[in-house]
């Protein structure tokens, strides 16, 4: 179980203890690991990409990794998003990059690699693909062309200019990583099926890997680390054991090049083996390795880091403090909130800003779901400044994401801040989102900002359904209409004989026991309530417009969802869109139109839940307009710029944020709420 952070004095906290690997001194133990942020610019780190990772050390982490699959080689490229470290054009950037990391205390190092088979023949470049055998990657679907020596050869002198180029570009290291990449498809018999020095024996699978980090350490010296993101366990069915990974390991320690063990999981030949692996998210325990990479760490002389799924300091201090790792990786945490070491040398650990595993940043690339400054570091800012001229009054209509978002900032601001919630609890839609299947921890966002707003002294008024005069009567500089939505059950024959998801998952109307659910947004919604009818012992059916659960999900969302749809027998069917619904008997007939062929088709059930998204509620918006100075209207020019709002006249400004505006999701809601309220 994980630690409880109350009872740690922080000038004692084994988080804070420094550490030190050769020459680098490493102020503490908490770290980011190498992850494709896609910030990058052509191939390189340019101001954006740096400025993600400059937040990361001026809030007090000891090291950043950057360059998740940066590509030594012009055939490594799975077609953008990569830092290209196969030319010296990346020096300059690179220096950049490392003065203004050093320049904050932290260190820098990239990960360097090939990817193998894992890369795309189909586009950058266009070169065919390579790995030690010819076995296609069901996930990046090339056939690699089998190397011969030549390929060898040239790939280990890649990876070699490239540590070179790291070296010149002043960075304190680089890591390789074996995992579906090419280090590690020599490693495994799954990939590895050579006949030659290079295949069969464990010396002959780790012998690429061997001749990678030899000719990496000839051209770097000593004086700069050299480490290996390396799978401790493939995974079943027919990877790699522990004990395996485990003499491959030794073999590596042996030869005297590395470092550093950077400890991961599993495979990443499908998206499933992603999702439940290398990065697991909400659906997943918190840190499910952690005690296999104790393990391991005590199975080797070199220190390990590890990171999968640490979101919180009670598991990283439980990692440290009982010698599992060296250094525990937060990389998601830190996009979550990069302050986490100051925040908890400053004896504020409860104000860190949580990661609640909802894995948005594989969707939207180092988008937190509620951090929206993460990764827009140039016009956002992760620390909300105090107002030029503070003590403005501030109203604040709704207690959902946006509205808790826009109190928050706007007292951050130096405002004094009223809201309004018409229900006895602030949450908003997330507090029916979190009654489905493991979605749960989306109650973290709301509880964060519910103790943020007490400790900046908001007055939040509960079961107070503010009208017109109510927000009149505040005397408002500002008022902020974060209403909200309701469900968007209309648009077709017969949707009264229907019910919406939110009516399901709060209890209002009781699921029945045979059940439609339609989708026609292809969100979280109408999927997780129809996992979660199915888990309650319901028999489900699901119709979606799209073609696939999910769509606007990331990959390792969607794909665990399909996973437990099969589980629980979930009957799916694709491309329909729901036209009408009569009574049939004691049951309910839903008419549907196929996307693609136009064929109507009928489907039957006793009760039939609909997900079209929210309709907004606009009546107090409407009612403040006329007499507000700006007529309600959101200056689209300042808002993306970040400056304040035009004013035009005597009276409040009026705005509107989230689902009061249009249905979306919950980043885009607390995203309207930062960058408008920041400039308040």
């Amino acid at each position: 179980m994980p630690l409880d952070t109350a009872k740690f004095d922080p000038a004692n906290d084994p988080l804070l203890r420094p550490f030190s690997i050769r020459h680098l001194r490493l102020r503490n133990r908490i770290m980011s690991t190498s992850h494709a942020s896609t910030l990058d610019e052509d191939g390189l780190p340019t101001e954006r990409y740096q400025r993600y990772h400059e937040e990361k050390a001026k809030g007090g982490l000891a090291l950043t990794m950057f360059g998740g699959s940066s590509m030594v080689a012009p055939d490594s490229s799975w077609g953008g998003g990569q830092i290209d470290m196969a030319s010296d054009r990346i020096i300059p950037y690179l220096q950049e990059f490392s003065a203004r990391i050093h320049g904050h205390g932290a260190a820098i190092m990239c990960q360097i690699s090939h990817l193998g088979r894992r890369a795309d023949a189909l586009s950058w470049n266009w070169l065919p693909t390579i790995g030690p055998s010819r076995i296609r990657e069901t996930r990046h679907r090339s056939v690699p062309r089998e190397m011969d020596r030549a390929d060898i050869d040239r790939v280990v002198r890649d990876y070699a200019e490239a540590a070179w180029r790291c070296k010149e570009g002043g960075l304190d290291g680089v890591e390789t990583v074996t995992g579906g990449h090419l280090i590690g498809q020599f490693f495994s018999p799954r990939t590895n099926r050579r006949n030659d020095s290079f295949g069969g024996s464990t010396e002959n699978r780790a012998r690429f890997g061997l001749m990678v980090h030899e000719a990496i350490r000839r051209r770097v010296g000593d004086g700069f680390l050299v480490g290996i993101r390396f799978v401790i366990e493939e995974g079943p069915p027919d990877g790699i054991d522990f004990e395996e990974c485990l003499r491959i390991a030794h073999v590596l320690e042996r030869e005297g090049h590395l470092d550093f063990f950077n400890a991961i999981f599993g495979r990443m030949d499908t998206d499933i083996a992603l999702a439940e692996h290398n990065m697991p998210g909400m659906s997943q325990p918190i840190a499910p390795f952690l005690d296999l990479v104790g393990a391991f760490r005590r199975e080797v002389r070199l220190p390990v880091f590890h990171a999968a799924r640490i979101p919180d300091l009670a598991t990283a201090r439980r990692a440290v403090g009982e010698g599992l790792v060296d250094m525990i990786g937060m990389t998601r945490a830190h996009m979550a909130d990069p302050q986490i070491a100051n925040k908890l040398a400053r004896g504020e650990a409860e104000r860190i800003r949580p990661c609640v595993g909802a894995s948005y940043c594989m969707y939207k690339k180092v988008a937190c779901i509620h951090n929206p400054a993460s990764g827009r570091e140039q016009i956002l800012p992760q620390i909300v400044a105090p107002a030029a001229a503070p003590g403005r009054r501030v109203v604040v209509v709704g207690g959902g994401p946006a509205g808790l978002e826009a109190a928050r900032v706007a007292a951050e601001r130096g405002h004094k801040v009223v809201l309004f919630e018409a229900a006895n609890r602030l949450g908003g839609q997330l507090l029916i989102a979190v009654r489905a299947s493991w979605r749960r921890d989306l109650i973290a966002i709301v509880d964060w900002r519910v103790a943020e707003l007490e400790q900046l002294g908001v007055a939040v008024r509960l079961n107070a359904y503010a009208e017109a005069e109510d927000v009149l009567a505040e005397q408002p500089d500002a008022v902020i209409i974060a209403t909200g939505g309701v469900p968007d059950t209309n648009g077709f024959a017969g949707a009264e004989y229907c019910t919406s998801v939110w009516d399901v998952l709060s209890g209002a109307t009781a699921a029945k026991q045979d059940v439609l659910v339609f989708d026609g947004m292809g969100r979280h919604e109408a999927v997780s309530c129809a996992l979660h009818l199915a888990e309650s012992g319901h028999r489900v059916q699901f119709v979606t417009i799209d073609d696939n659960l999910g769509v606007e999900m990331a990959y390792s969302e969607r794909v665990v969802y399909r996973q437990q749809f099969a589980r629980n027998g979930i009957d799916v069917a694709i491309d329909r869109q729901l036209t009408g619904v009569r009574p049939a008997g004691n049951q309910l007939a839903a008419i549907f139109r196929h996307e693609l062929t136009g064929e109507e088709s009928t489907r039957k059930a006793s009760q039939i839940v609909v997900e079209r998204g929210t309709a907004p509620v606009t009546a107090l918006y409407d009612a403040l307009c006329p007499a507000s100075a700006n007529q309600g209207i959101t200056d689209l020019d300042a808002l993306l710029a970040g400056r304040p709002q035009p004013r035009s006249g005597d009276g409040f400004e009026l705005h509107r944020i989230g689902d009061a505006v249009s249905s979306r999701n919950v980043h885009a809601a607390i995203y309207d709420a930062l960058r408008l309220c920041m400039a308040l």
